[in-house]
């Protein structure tokens, strides 16, 4: 998430509490997935949702104080039972009212018991939000949640249909629009369950595999050690979603082992940052950014994993073109044989996480059960991890797991609740169609302008905001102008959810960098200028797709299959440029002829990653030739310097 979050370490008999509620939840959302009728009834939506608020929001105020240093006071610890005592009193009444809500229009007639405790419950989420996702955003959704009361006074476009303030309240709470809208029924019916199998991974030793795996596989290359980071944090971070824990859990063996080969420690930094921040693009699973996104499109999350999949190996081969350029440059070589784990017997002992994976993937792509499948997933792994002796649970990591999955859960409904209210303000006003209309009027027939506004905002709102969170803002403020210029749907999602993360590895934010910096033992800034070299690809990519979906799998074969592969070559050519080093030519600095060199092929490079038509006004043929006869008039000039060298 935003940050590290400082939890509170509980007493024994709060830590039942919290357990008991945790897994309260689990109960809920297993009746509701399974249809096990546990209840007797299958649950109306809103009455669910209210009662998977009831056990999970209330744990933000018993494991997350208000403030870092409140942590160990037991003054505020007796306030914040006191507020999660509230919270879930309030939330049981309006589980409670749930069929008359919805038969008796409380939306836009609430009665006064509704709008009082409506009031207590926006308070009382707001400050979860903060808690959790941190003040910049807090001030976002507080503002923009109190929009509809003074909507009918701005200037256009921000003018919209004025709402009294407690019929606001009320509303944020009641609707299916607003807090209880589009992303806590994302929470509800699909993210929940990845967050499960994810943090029961990590408790079972998955994230040592994946890590050992990746040293097993390209440990001895050249700059082995940099690529063990790129593979392990892609695999942690597409299920875990989150990159700071990421950026910790991989980093603290990948980077030390870096800095060991040769690699600077800024350099090393910038890696990991940067592999961690790109591995929640990367399928199958995407953190759970990619589940809302689902949600929001109407389609099954198996069309977004595959849509994603071009741009995401895209931007990971950037990566790792970029690090043996740089390792060739100054001739560090792989770890030594002795240092790595054996693959063979890596894969023997982790053959649990392999079959586990692949059932979970099986049952997401072939079966579309996206909602079940993790808890199938989870169910097995605890099985079976308990059948074996290596990993098996004893009943105080069982409890760790349980506590581990609270805190998840309750961090990310916090913020999902929060973010809610956006939706609810832009639906209650009307401007969620109106600024759309508004922002393709000002852009004119150049999509290309909306997305650079596009890319702009989202940068700007990924500063201290977690992935989803913010991809859930611009989707309803940005993606709907998007659309309306043209755009394909699936391809303006994809582009705001890689713009927002754009800030994790950008100063001066770089929130991944900063997570890096105390393991590198160098300056996160130091770590940030590396990070924006390693992560070029990120910045481009997406504008890439956006104007040509050929990249996100959809047109003619032909077309598709051409504009990928020539993307892949533009791609490795701006990473030789960026780092100095072409296989097969050498170094790129050092004379003239070389910087020369050097320019054309970084010219020639995004020639042919590029896309034609909507960006540069030629044809994809066009500028792959542009592209080819620039990288081949760069690479023959290398030759000739080299010649030249020689004779000399």
């Amino acid at each position: 998430m935003v940050e590290e979050l400082a939890y509170r370490i509980l007493p024994v008999w709060l830590q039942a509490a919290f357990g008991t509620l945790t897994l309260a939840a689990m109960v809920l959302v297993l009746n509701q997935q399974f249809n096990l009728h546990l209840f007797g009834f299958t649950l109306v939506e809103n009455r669910y949702l209210f009662l998977l608020a009831v056990a999970t929001l209330p744990l933000v105020f018993l494991a997350y104080p208000w403030h870092p240093r409140a942590a160990r006071s037991p003054l505020w610890l007796g306030i914040d039972i006191v507020l999660c005592l509230a919270t879930m009193a309030a939330l049981f009444w309006f589980s409670w009212k749930a069929e008359a809500i919805l038969g008796e229009g409380w939306e836009f007639s609430a009665p006064i018991m509704a709008k009082i405790l409506g009031a207590v419950l926006w308070v009382l989420i707001l400050e979860a939000l903060r808690r959790t996702g941190g003040t910049a955003i807090f001030i976002i959704v507080t503002i923009v949640s109190l929009y509809p009361v003074i909507a009918g006074k701005l200037p256009s476009p921000l003018n919209g249909i004025d709402q009294p303030l407690s019929d606001t309240l009320a509303y944020h709470i009641v609707s299916a629009e607003s807090a209880f809208g589009i992303p806590m029924r994302a929470f509800g019916e699909i993210v929940i369950g990845f967050i499960v199998f994810g943090v029961a991974l990590n408790h079972t030793g998955g994230g040592k595999f994946f890590n050992d795996v990746a040293f097993a596989l390209v440990g001895r290359w050249r700059g082995g050690a940099a690529q063990v980071g790129v593979i392990s944090s892609a695999l942690q971070g597409s299920i875990s979603g989150s990159v700071i824990s990421n950026v910790i859990s991989s980093g603290v063996v990948t980077i030390p082992a870096m800095k060991r080969t040769g690699f600077r420690a800024d350099y090393a930094g910038g890696v990991e940052a940067v592999a961690s921040t790109g591995a929640v693009l990367m399928p199958p699973v995407m953190g759970s950014t990619a589940f809302v996104m689902a949600s929001f499109l109407g389609i099954s999350y198996s069309e977004i994993a595959l849509a994603a999949a071009v741009p995401a190996l895209l931007f990971y081969f950037g990566l790792a073109m970029q690090i043996d350029a740089y390792a060739a440059r100054l001739g560090l070589r792989g770890m030594a044989k002795e240092e790595l784990p054996s693959l063979k017997q890596t894969l023997k002992d982790g053959w649990l996480y392999i079959f586990v994976f692949a059932v979970l993937v099986y049952l997401m792509i072939n079966e579309q059960q996206e909602a079940v499948a993790p808890f199938i997933a989870t169910g097995l792994l605890l099985a079976i991890n308990q059948i074996l002796p290596k990993n098996r649970l004893s009943w105080k990591s069982f409890v760790d797991l349980v506590l581990a999955t609270g805190r998840a859960l309750a961090e990310l409904v916090a913020i999902l609740a929060g973010v809610g209210f956006i939706i609810g303000a832009f639906s209650v006003t009307g401007l969620a169609g109106t600024l759309a209309n508004d922002l393709v009027y000002l852009a004119g027939d150049r999509p290309i302008v909306l997305l650079l506004m596009g890319a702009i905002t989202s940068f700007i709102f990924g500063m201290g905001m977690t992935v989803t969170a913010c991809y859930i803002f611009l989707a309803i403020v940005l993606a709907p102008p998007l659309i309306k210029a043209g755009l394909d749907p699936l391809a303006v999602h994809l582009f705001i959810m890689y713009w927002g993360m754009i800030s994790f590895i950008t100063p001066p934010v770089a929130l991944a960098t900063f997570a890096a910096a105390p393991l590198a033992r160098t300056s996160p800034f130091k770590i940030g200028f590396q990070a924006v070299r390693l992560g070029a690809v990120i910045y481009i990519v997406p504008f890439f797709f956006a104007l040509n979906p050929a990249l996100i799998l959809k047109g003619e074969p032909t077309e598709v299959v051409s504009v990928i592969v020539t993307a892949f070559i533009g791609v490795g050519l701006i990473a030789a440029s960026i780092q100095g080093w072409l296989i097969g030519a050498g170094r790129l600095d050092g004379s003239p002829l070389r910087l020369l060199a050097r320019i054309m092929l970084a010219i020639g490079g995004f020639a042919l990653a590029a896309p034609g038509g909507n960006l540069i006004p030629v044809s994809n043929t066009t500028l792959a030739v542009i592209g080819a006869s620039l990288a081949l008039g760069a690479f023959l000039l290398l030759k000739l310097g080299k010649q030249e060298t020689l004779a000399a």
